[in-house]
């Protein structure tokens, strides 16, 4: 591909990631073209690296091979100064338990789930599902076939993670429940989700 052309993608690409606001996925961008996705998703990246270069306000950030325009983080203390406060909504600390044990179990059972935490977690997993950050991937090969869960694109997106190598390494996923009941504030994840009521 020659500079001329790609530079012609690379302006469309980012009209495209404006107008989008969601993650736009190198797939469906690279179809607007006739691209493989793998050019578009090295075109994404390239532009990407760009906006890093060139210390912008603005940057753009990479969710599971798809990419969204998002905020420098250096500028969030005078974002928050600007805008009106949004409520701020954190997870409960079960919520918390059980997102983890999904999040570096998955694909993982709620029997699975409830058995690491010794208590039940019906309603944890639906408020889970309601919040989009899991979701149902399929169905264990167990009796009855229980229902395997995993993390989704928004937990990714609003914890900052690219892909689910970005977790932080844990040893054993009891450690988890055992960090959480003695320092709930600065645990995993830093045990804040902020979510818009």
């Amino acid at each position: 591909m020659n500079d001329g052309r790609k530079e012609v993608i690379k302006s469309a690409f980012e009209s495209m990631l404006f107008v989008w606001g969601e993650p736009l996925e190198a797939k469906v961008a690279a179809e607007v073209f006739n691209l493989d996705w793998k050019e578009a998703y090295e075109i994404f990246k390239e532009l990407k690296g760009e906006y890093e270069v060139q210390s912008r306000g603005i940057r753009i950030r990479e969710v599971d091979k798809a990419f969204q325009f998002c905020t420098y983080h250096g500028n969030d203390e005078y974002i928050q100064r600007l805008c009106t406060p949004v409520k701020e909504k954190r997870l409960t600390q079960s919520a918390m338990e059980v997102l983890a044990i999904i999040a570096y179990k998955q694909p993982v059972t709620k029997g699975e789930t409830e058995s690491i935490r010794g208590i039940k977690c019906d309603r944890v997993i639906e408020g889970l599902i309601k919040k989009d950050l899991i979701e149902e991937v399929g169905r264990g090969t167990g009796i009855g076939r229980p229902i395997l869960y995993g993390t989704t694109k928004t937990f990714l997106k609003n914890f900052g993670f690219t892909d689910l190598s970005d977790l932080p390494p844990m040893e054993d996923i009891s450690d988890v429940i055992k960090d959480a009941d003695e320092s709930y504030e600065k645990d995993l994840f830093q045990m804040t989700l902020n979510l818009k009521d």
